[in-house]
């Protein structure tokens, strides 16, 4: 398992932040992730899929994520 801590942009509210959460959780090779609103990045625990893979779903969530 790895762990990747990016700097993410875009979220408006704390609902974003859950929505980014749930996209992140329902990666297949993501075992865990969390999202916070407040320090604007996501911490996430990984296997068997790319960071770049990790970032393309962000981007296509509608945010900016970078290390």
């Amino acid at each position: 398992m790895k762990d990747i801590k990016l700097k993410i942009a875009g979220m408006h509210c704390t609902g974003c932040s859950s929505r980014l959460e749930k996209v992140l959780n329902n990666i297949e090779g993501v075992e865990k992730a969390k999202v916070s609103f407040e320090e604007e990045e996501a911490v996430i625990t990984y296997d068997k899929v790319s960071e770049k893979q990790i970032i393309i779903e962000i981007e296509e969530a509608g945010f900016k994520a970078e290390k």
